[in-house]
């Protein structure tokens, strides 16, 4: 292989789309500390021309986004012009991937499997044997990897939009007041992904996102069953939510209206305050159980 030494600015750089090796976002902190104190890079990426002519990064590409992160206007790379099948830059990926940080399994796994010469698999320094260890990782994979790298677009259609924005407005208000800290275990974490492959399989469907949405459907179909940890208790005080005895549901604006009107009512009356409405839907629930 021939390689020879380039300068080149990073941002000129092309980098991975798929990279099994990841680092923590602690991690990726402390790599731009470093190059930002050094000045330079202390060890050079690897880089080989793409098919759209440009240098694609096979290895450092960690140290090439902190690179441009603290600005440099130039590094210096190990580079060859050969011309490399996509297996052969799958290859040298992961073989120059132990110089640090992390394999994301399922990403790593799917990129071996690429790799169809003999030759090229034993280059990359894993083995089928070694991979053996992440066959229990399914389609769905939910890691560290990358993410402290990307940018998470979520896309609503209108109809969805004002929902999706009242739920993240109480994960707000939830969050600001909160001063517990709250653990999951972990088999309730394996219980939630194979709740949502289960999903994802029945309706044939493979992006996550309508996997969750199905789930969540399920669940308001269902959440009135949640009266049964509430309906027993001897503690009255107790506050529980109210759509777990209507449900999470619409209702007509005919009925919206009586039903408003009588509220006012009482609250003209001063039988209620306009604070504590559901007292007078217990009151008129109450008028009704005691009439029958």
């Amino acid at each position: 292989m021939n390689v020879f030494t380039i300068e080149i600015n990073p941002c000129d750089i092309k980098l991975l789309e798929t990279n099994a090796r990841y680092m923590k976002h602690e991690e990726f902190n402390r790599l731009v500390d470093n190059v930002r104190r050094d000045g330079k890079l202390t060890s050079t990426p690897f880089l080989c021309k793409d098919k759209d002519g440009r240098w694609l990064c096979l290895s450092g590409n960690h140290r090439t986004r902190a690179a441009i992160e603290v600005g440099l206007e130039t590094i210096t790379c190990l580079a060859t012009d050969d011309e490399l099948s996509e297996e052969q830059q799958i290859a040298i990926q992961l073989s120059h991937n132990a110089i640090a940080g992390q394999d994301d399994p399922a990403t790593l796994k799917a990129l071996y499997e690429k790799i169809l010469d003999t030759s090229l698999k034993k280059y990359s320094g894993l083995d089928d044997k070694t991979l053996d260890l992440l066959d229990k990782f399914s389609s769905i994979s939910i890691s560290e990897a990358n993410l402290q790298f990307q940018t998470l677009s979520m896309v609503f259609l209108p109809n969805e939009l004002e929902a999706a924005r009242k739920v993240i407005d109480e994960a707000k208000d939830r969050a600001k007041s909160s001063h517990d800290i709250w653990f999951a275990r972990m088999e309730d974490y394996d219980a939630w992904l194979d709740a949502q492959e289960t999903v994802s399989s029945a309706h044939n469907v493979k992006n996550v996102a309508t996997a969750v949405e199905i789930i969540l459907k399920i669940f308001e179909r269902n959440v009135t069953q949640l009266a049964e940890a509430w309906e027993d208790t001897t503690d009255d005080k107790r506050w529980v939510p109210i759509e777990t005895i209507i449900g999470r549901t619409k209702i007509p604006a005919e009925n919206a209206k009586v039903i408003k009107k009588a509220l006012d009512k009482m609250i003209g009356a001063g039988k209620i305050s306009s604070n504590n409405l559901y007292e007078g839907l217990a009151m008129l629930c109450a008028d009704y159980i005691e009439k029958k």
